[in-house]
């Protein structure tokens, strides 16, 4: 299949390909949908396999931002950027500052931020080249690290799907299982703690579950043990697709709510979740956090309002849970529907505009 036919498939709008020999730079940008506005995603810096696999992960990834900008009520479309190279070596100056003029190219259509492998300072080099860039430093009258956001988000992603699960959004005694504790899921975790729930944690990284244990008296135990544990709670905060066959004959908690991307390995697994009762607070709702903090910075940033935008991730869920049950269809499916219903909807809206327009001009011409 070519890329025209993959991009034709799932309508993609625009896939750019950026290189600049000095540098190094060999990046991709994806553009999905503009429907509702400009296209918002982060850049990901990976060492991928092959150039196909980098164009596959920017095109898949942009088309999650379609959706995710779209149920969170943002007036913002899908774009998604990566750039091919180690983010531990091949980082250099002129290679973000390259990148930056190419997304200035693109007079406003993508906007980025960063996302796995770029970092506060990598999005300040972009911006010495572009304003059409967010996530830069403070300093710059901008928001910073997002994990905070995307935090705040899950946590209260995570009431209401307590409320929908077990009749109250109180969350103090309930025990939740942390599938790694990055930055963002060790302060979710403090959110909890503070809330008196109990906490199970487990991470590759030693010295973050030590944290986690000292920090809020959290339970540890094996990466390989974390989704069999006794609990009402199950929250992926790392890898994706701990949502599969083999973890599904374990699980016993009756909520899956988390700040990882693409819990689920094939969107199966979140047939078999509404099947057993489970809610399954879709991973794009939950964690939107981020990206809402982020899209504030294009109103010229405020704090207080971007983060009662983010408390909105209840409600939003509140919606998709009664959309499944009046519907009869999985979670996921439910938070897909409703997306595109908005996005269909202003694509008739502008269609009715312009149709108008048109018979305006055709009028004033007969008249002349």
């Amino acid at each position: 299949m070519s890329w025209f036919e993959v991009m034709e498939h799932h309508d993609y709008e625009e896939l750019v390909l950026c290189q600049d020999k000095a540098s190094g730079l060999k990046a991709i940008i994806a553009i999905h949908d503009t429907t509702l506005g400009p296209a918002l995603g982060g850049t990901r810096m990976w060492t991928y396999a092959s150039e196909e696999a980098a164009i596959e992960d920017a095109l898949r990834l942009s088309r999650g931002m379609t959706y995710k900008n779209a149920v969170s009520g943002l007036n913002l479309g899908g774009g998604k950027a990566v750039i091919i190279g180690d983010p531990r070596r091949d980082k250099n100056e002129a290679m973000f500052r390259a990148f930056g003029r190419y997304i200035q190219g693109l007079n406003g259509r993508y906007v980025t931020a960063e996302d796995v492998g770029t970092s506060e300072e990598d999005m300040n080099l972009i911006y010495q080249e572009t304003d059409y860039v967010t996530g830069i430093s403070p300093s710059y009258g901008s928001s910073g690290n997002p994990s905070p956001a995307t935090a705040w988000g899950v946590y209260r992603g995570m009431k209401a799907a307590a409320k929908e699960a077990f009749g109250t959004d109180l969350l103090e005694g309930k025990t939740v299982a942390v599938q790694g504790v990055g930055n963002v899921a060790m302060s979710l975790c403090k959110y909890l703690y503070e809330e008196g729930a109990r906490l199970i944690v487990t991470d590759i990284h030693k010295d973050s579950v030590k944290q986690a244990v000292d920090r809020f008296g959290a339970t540890a135990v094996d990466p390989g043990e974390i989704t069999g544990v006794e609990c009402d709670i199950y929250a992926p905060c790392a890898l994706g697709g701990t949502i599969n066959d083999d973890t599904l004959k374990t699980l016993k908690a009756k909520v899956v709510a988390g700040c990882a991307n693409n819990q689920l390995l094939e969107p199966r697994h979140g047939d078999i979740l509404h099947e057993r009762g489970i809610v399954y607070a879709p991973d794009y709702v939950i964690n939107a956090g981020g990206v809402i903090n982020i899209a504030d910075e294009l109103n010229g940033y405020n704090s207080e309002r971007a983060w009662s935008k983010i408390g909105e991730i209840y409600t939003s869920l509140e919606k998709i849970f009664e959309t499944s049950r009046t519907e009869g269809v999985a979670t996921y499916i439910a938070a897909d529907r409703l997306a595109e219903r908005r996005i269909e909807l202003m694509k008739n809206t502008r269609s009715t505009f312009l149709q108008q327009g048109h018979h305006a001009l055709s009028a004033r011409r007969l008249r002349g």
